[in-house]
């Protein structure tokens, strides 16, 4: 494939990755693998594919590319698209275990969410090791003799990628300014405008305001300047009074300052501010949905099962856990950062971690190892680690 049709695919994949865009599965070659080349696993979603092998350019492994039906590694697994038979699978059938000696895989840390680094050493004999989140990271944890660094486990929002999510959102929604065009093309200029401009600015601004979606886990979020309370987290306001005052500026400069402009610039600018803020917090990687229940759950540990071995911490992407060496003892020392992503109770071989709801309700890890979320948010996806995953350890 030559750089400029690659190029163009990204761009496209870019611009429409809220879909899934799936890619071929089974093993890749990068530069001139030996028998002792480090072997990697990720999605097979074609941006996630083409980002990894940029990463590895320049050196000598292989990449297993495992079905995720075209979805991007933390979705898939979270959602029971990428489960521990799908890394099974490509082990399996790429004919990988001919072409090295030893059985080591690599696999994204996000994968945790779904997919059992236990199981899938039952099944194949590989040995999991968990890699960075960040696909920009893997030269580093490679030469680092594969070592991971606490940056490079943790989830962040940096710049790039909130532009890159603007432009995510931006792209399709100003589409449908299209059919508004055939009544007016000022409106749907409008439309479109309004639509990039406040995705740029909703995104690249988001330190500015992050802390306005913590809200807390009784299941309030801040109420304020910043937004209205649609789903729990909702519009932000400050964007809509922003484009009003713009509205009201241009409309004194072009002397065609009236109510019926206004009422055009308002209608269309709460639209636009309603469509991208109201689960602005599911648009980031570093808060849970507004519109899901799992936000509401806190995890929860028993530490009479804990024996401090750890996997919660490698696991976790947001740095919720330490370790107490002295005790053998997880410690919940940032509960307030947790995500609810659930890879810790995933990987956790002991069940010493569990989710608990507002009402004190448990969710078992059995219930989060074996049913995903649903586009809602709801449990309800059962996975094949319904009847794969492993039987907790002895306590002794």
């Amino acid at each position: 494939m030559s750089a400029g049709r690659r190029l163009a695919i990204e761009l496209l994949q870019t611009l429409l990755r809220m879909l899934p865009f799936p890619c071929r599965t089974g093993a890749v070659k990068i530069g001139k693998p030996g028998r002792d080349a480090p072997v990697l696993l990720t999605c097979n979603f074609g941006l996630t594919v083409e980002r990894v092998k940029r990463a590895l350019a320049g050196r000598d492994a292989w990449l297993l590319v495992a079905n995720s039906r075209g979805v991007n590694v933390w979705c898939a697994a979270t959602g029971g698209l990428l489960t521990n038979h799908d890394v099974v699978s490509v082990v399996k059938t790429s004919g990988i275990e001919e072409l090295v000696d030893h059985r080591e895989l690599i696999l994204p840390q996000l994968a945790a969410t779904g997919v059992e680094g236990r199981v899938v050493r039952k099944k194949t004999g590989w040995r999991v090791v968990w890699g960075p989140v960040d696909a920009a990271a893997i030269p580093a944890f490679l030469d680092g003799g594969g070592v991971k660094t606490p940056a490079m486990g943790r989830v962040t929002f940096p710049l790039g990628q909130r532009l890159e999510m603007a432009v995510a959102w931006a792209f399709p929604i100003s589409l449908l300014a299209l059919p508004v065009a055939f009544f007016s093309t000022s409106t749907a200029l409008l439309l479109a405008g309004l639509t990039w401009a406040h995705a740029i600015v909703l995104f690249a601004g988001f330190p500015l305001y992050e802390s306005w979606l913590r809200g807390d886990r009784g299941g309030k979020a801040h109420i304020g300047l910043v937004f209205f309370d649609f789903g729990e987290r909702g519009a932000p306001l400050v964007l809509w009074l922003l484009t009003l005052l713009c509205a009201v500026a241009l409309g004194a400069l072009g002397g065609d300052l009236s109510w019926a402009m206004l009422l055009r610039w308002g209608l269309v600018a709460g639209v636009v501010a309603l469509v991208l803020g109201i689960d602005l917090s599911g648009s980031t990687p570093t808060y849970k949905s507004g519109l899901h229940a799992d936000r509401l759950l806190a995890i929860t540990l028993e530490e009479s099962r804990c024996r401090g071995v750890g996997f919660c911490l490698e696991s976790c992407p947001v740095e919720v856990f330490e370790l107490d060496r002295e005790r053998s003892l997880a410690v919940l020392a940032s509960k307030e950062r947790c995500v609810q992503c659930g890879a810790c109770v995933v990987q956790c071989p002991f069940d010493a971690l569990y989710f608990e709801d507002p009402a004190g309700g448990r969710i078992t890890p059995e219930t989060v190892r074996s049913f995903k979320l649903n586009l809602m948010g709801t449990r309800s996806v059962a996975t094949s680690a319904e009847v794969e995953h492993e039987p907790p350890a002895e306590n002794s």
